[in-house]
């Protein structure tokens, strides 16, 4: 098989585990999402939360997105311009995102929608590619905010 040949198989593979991580959230398919992710893996949403990078458990991280997604009436995570970069086994894609939050409330808009990119790491292993390091880059937002506290009630007083 030619180095094209492979490197194109390869930027699939990669750009499918991208996508994955949004369709897994999105039909809250949690073991599709924790699929995506190393045993270990590094998350820096520090542009969208504060706060530090955080180095954690792969099951921990998909846990914790499900407690804090899984509330919501619905979610659209849209993954696109998947710029590959692929070296031996490790790889980098950073893909613009769109993510759309559907919270119906009496208490302002709902919806909260954030725009701008990943940065995702990955590594080839015997599973096929993963991705070990998130980052995610927000340049814009707009709605409302406070449904994300609204869902997570929302969760917790539907699994308590």
């Amino acid at each position: 098989m030619s180095n094209e040949l492979e490197k194109l198989i390869a930027e699939k593979a990669i750009r499918e585990v991208v996508i994955q991580y949004a369709t897994g959230i999105d039909m809250r398919d949690w073991d599709l999402y924790r699929s995506c992710f190393t045993d270990t893996v590094a998350i820096d949403f520090s542009s969208w939360s504060g706060g530090e990078a955080q180095t954690m458990p792969g099951d921990t991280w998909a846990n914790n997105v499900r407690m804090g997604l899984s509330g919501f009436t619905s979610t659209q995570h849209i993954s696109t311009n998947h710029v590959i970069t692929i070296d031996g086994n490790d790889a980098e894609c950073v893909s613009y995102m769109q993510a759309k939050h559907f919270f119906p409330n009496d208490q302002g808009d709902n919806s909260y929608t954030l725009g701008g990119y990943y940065t995702n790491s990955l590594i080839k292993t015997e599973l096929g590619w993963k991705i070990c390091k998130c980052q995610l880059t927000v340049t814009w937002a707009e709605g409302n905010k406070q449904i994300f506290e609204l869902a997570q009630q929302n969760f917790q007083n539907t699994n308590s």
